[in-house]
């Protein structure tokens, strides 16, 4: 269970270039029982996640050398840091970016200028989604089969290769046992993010297209119920 009852071990890689937010960020973590570790550029945030990966990154977009979206690509193009939750801390108004980040693989982002409280209850709550809740299990609909345990996915015994998110797509959908999933459920199991604006559920749709693509012939299962979600036919 985390929250108050959190372990000291969760580790935290603070990255920030701006000295005073990176302090404010500091203190509010640690003042909650976290430990944290610092970076102020983006080679340096690279270097830092690689050499002992963190429970989780905060991740300033703007950054001097390398932007926190080319670091946030970098990270989950690494077999080591993949899976490594992040969070995004964004001064930009541009929906886009926003987007991109998440398309990119962030978990959740905090835009500036930011309540230390929002932050830390968006670090537990992303931490707390990473966590395993149930025993990986093999999920099959027809020529479709998926191995949590293996990450792997197969079409007709033949593996296809999936994004972290497409993955968490199809999981969440061939779990699901035929319900259909409205996008704001999809955005908060997939992505972790519950506010579903309509820019977010695009993004939502733009996997579902790419996921179908990818299975081919079975991406027929995907069903769209126009107005509400998805679904995915086991028959």
């Amino acid at each position: 269970m985390l929250g108050s009852e959190m372990p000291m071990t969760q580790e935290i890689l603070v990255v920030e270039d701006e000295p005073d937010i990176r302090r404010l960020v500091v203190l509010h973590l640690e003042g909650n029982g976290f430990r944290c570790r610092t970076a102020a550029t983006g080679p340096e945030a690279l270097r830092a996640a690689r050499s002992r990966p963190p429970h989780l990154v905060v991740l300033d977009l703007l950054l001097p050398e390398m932007d926190g979206l080319e670091v946030c690509r970098r990270l989950r193009a690494d077999p080591a840091t993949e899976r490594i939750p992040i969070v995004m801390l964004t001064a930009r108004a541009d929906e886009i970016d926003r987007v991109v980040g998440l398309e990119l693989g962030a978990d959740d982002y905090v835009a500036k200028p930011f309540s230390p409280k929002e932050l830390v209850a968006r670090v537990r709550a992303v931490l707390r989604r990473a966590q395993p809740r149930e025993p990986a299990r093999v999920l099959v609909a027809g020529g479709l089969r998926l191995d949590a345990a293996r990450h792997g996915v197969e079409v007709d015994g033949h593996p296809v290769e999936l994004t972290p998110k497409e993955f968490g797509l199809l999981q969440a959908l061939l779990g699901s046992a035929g319900r259909v999933l409205s996008r704001e459920q999809l955005l908060n199991q997939v992505w972790g993010y519950a506010r579903a604006e309509e820019i977010e559920s695009r993004t939502v749709d733009v996997h579902v297209t790419r996921l179908r693509g990818k299975l081919a012939g079975e991406g027929r299962r995907i069903v769209t119920v126009k107005g509400v979600g998805y679904r995915l036919d086991a028959d």
